[in-house]
């Protein structure tokens, strides 16, 4: 079960696993890959990339006495994980499905302008729109270093780029503008 490389670029590196795993299997996979992808990536020993984890902060990444961005997403079948050299970093993955509530899920976290886009839009779309905008909220909450809220009216000045991922998901990176650079 090896990740996948599915972007790379401007100092980020996206993996993912595609597998479906218990939450907390899930969870050491994604870390062991991230730690695995980013010695690959930088040239360093394995042994000089370690995850820091703290409840209620971003996770990151140590790497040869430097710090690197880092966030990780899961949803069933699929594990995803960003790295950024020069910054805060967020991802996010949803499975693109049919959710019952989805007006109540969209003004409550997305705001009522994107409720109204989705309800504007057909219904056969609606999926994977909800999905698009899901992503792009929660990506940027990351970035920003915030927990999953309800919609506050507060925009997130973030760059956000789709990642392509495999099956039946949605995905979507956010870094803070300016922070990216050619390395």
């Amino acid at each position: 079960m090896d990740s996948t490389v599915l972007w790379s670029g401007d100092g980020v590196l996206v993996i993912g696993i595609a597998a479906v795993l218990p939450r907390a299997e899930a969870r050491l996979r994604i870390r062991a890959a991230v730690r695995e992808a980013a010695a690959q990536w930088l040239k360093l020993n394995s042994e000089a990339v370690s995850l820091e984890s703290t409840p209620g902060a971003p996770p990151r990444l140590l790497l040869a006495g430097r710090t690197a961005g880092l966030s990780l997403t899961h949803d069933e079948g699929m594990s995803l994980a960003a790295i950024h050299l020069h910054g805060a970093v967020g991802i996010d993955v949803m499975r693109v499905q049919d959710i019952a509530d989805w007006a109540n899920l969209a003004r409550d976290y997305l705001g009522s302008q994107v409720a109204q886009e989705l309800a504007a839009g057909p219904a056969s779309l609606r999926p994977a729109a909800l999905a698009r905008a899901w992503t792009a909220r929660e990506a940027a909450l990351k970035c920003a270093g915030l927990q999953l809220m309800e919609w506050d009216g507060i925009a997130l000045d973030c760059h956000l780029q789709a990642v392509e991922t495999p099956q039946n998901f949605v995905a979507m990176l956010a870094t803070i503008r300016g922070q990216t650079r050619r390395v």
